[in-house]
């Protein structure tokens, strides 16, 4: 969920932004492309606010963009208490490594991976599943801004193959992303082919962020939260198993060759 007070401080100031315009809300409502019903409900809390809309509303009433950095800032503030750190670790990182034995990790995930995956969770409501992806979509930002960190992902092959047929242009269209993705300066995808029967990174998955005091920390996620790993001698434990992990893997230039061979056999 969102933070509360904080939606009611992004209603507060669109209301106020918008009288000062002096626009009503049906005019405003033209101005937005919605309704002045809908904005009515926006404005009163009966209806959830809106990336798109909050975008609308910043580029009308010209606000450089507050409405919209509000609402990252009530999406933030509504996650869970244990999450909180590990995104404020994620966005200063220098350096993030990333090892999901199961699952194309969420920083590289398409719009649509992503809200098949988040769809899983059949205990969300629309309005949940809808935040969360949005969350998750706000958190790629880490890698296209000015000084992005250098990312490297280790990702298992099979993860690469899951894909029957309803699934299959999904994915094609993910491991294009990743492909892309993998061309960046400042990216590194590794796969682990299948030929790789064990190795240690298959007890669990496990992320590593190093700061810009140089020092590193982990986040280990599981089906009802996250931990993040602060401890030195249990970060120098995940470092070492990063480095097991990433050996096992093809090369930067071998696993991109294998991402494309993936997607031409769908062809």
């Amino acid at each position: 969920m969102e933070n509360e007070p904080t939606a009611e401080l992004i209603r507060a100031q669109l209301r106020r932004l918008r009288l000062k315009a002096e626009l009503s809300q049906e005019e405003f409502g033209k101005l937005v492309h919605f309704s002045n019903s809908q904005v009515s409900a926006v404005e009163l809390g009966q209806r959830p606010l809106d990336r798109f809309f909050l975008r609308r509303a910043d580029e009308v009433l010209g606000t450089g963009g507050l409405l919209t950095s509000l609402l990252k800032l009530a999406e933030r503030d509504g996650q869970p208490s244990w999450f909180r750190p590990w995104l404020d670790a994620e966005r200063q990182a220098q350096q993030l490594r990333c090892y999901p034995p199961s699952l194309i990790p969420g920083l590289l995930q398409t719009e649509n991976y992503a809200r098949a995956m988040i769809g899983t969770d059949d205990m969300l409501g629309t309005e949940d599943a809808d935040r969360r992806l949005a969350v998750r979509l706000d958190r790629q930002s880490v890698l296209t801004r000015a000084d992005p960190p250098k990312f490297v992902a280790v990702i298992e092959e099979a993860v690469l193959r899951r894909a029957d047929e309803s699934f299959r242009a999904v994915m094609s269209q993910q491991l294009t992303h990743l492909i892309a993705a993998s061309e960046l300066r400042h990216v590194a995808v590794h796969v682990v082919p299948t030929d790789v029967s064990l190795h240690i990174g298959l007890t669990g998955p496990f992320t590593l962020a190093r700061g810009g005091d140089g020092g590193w920390i982990g986040y280990l996620e599981n089906q009802l939260g996250g931990t993040v790993i602060d401890r030195d001698e249990d970060v120098a434990i995940l470092l070492s198993r990063w480095e097991s992990v990433r050996s096992d893997a093809l090369s930067r230039r071998q696993s991109i060759e294998l991402m494309k061979e993936v997607v031409e056999s769908w062809s």
